[in-house]
């Protein structure tokens, strides 16, 4: 437990950074983006892909919020799983509750 909040402490612990497996479907469906994007952009004028890159950033802002929010919300639901195993009075038939 000690070095797991040494890790977070001296910003070792970054869950948002993570690795991309090669063959997954993720990797697959980014390639897929990257290359629509590509695409895309060859078919725009100056001015659309202007508004393609802002498009593309306003998306980034985006799901950063939603993986933040969703992060939240997972650490707090482990928080409370865990709580709920430590409550010793449960109604667990052998303790008389």
């Amino acid at each position: 437990m000690r070095k797991t909040l040494e890790d977070l402490y001296y910003g070792n612990i970054m869950p948002n950074a993570q690795d991309m497996a090669p063959h997954s479907e993720l990797k697959r469906a980014t390639d897929r983006v990257s290359r629509f994007e590509n695409q895309l952009t060859e078919l725009l004028d100056e001015t659309g892909q202007t508004v393609l890159t802002k498009l593309i950033e306003s998306q980034h802002e985006i799901d950063s919020i939603i993986a933040l929010e969703n992060f939240i919300l997972g650490f707090r639901l482990g928080a409370k799983l865990t709580m709920e195993c430590m409550d010793r009075n449960d109604g667990n038939i052998r303790n008389g509750g």
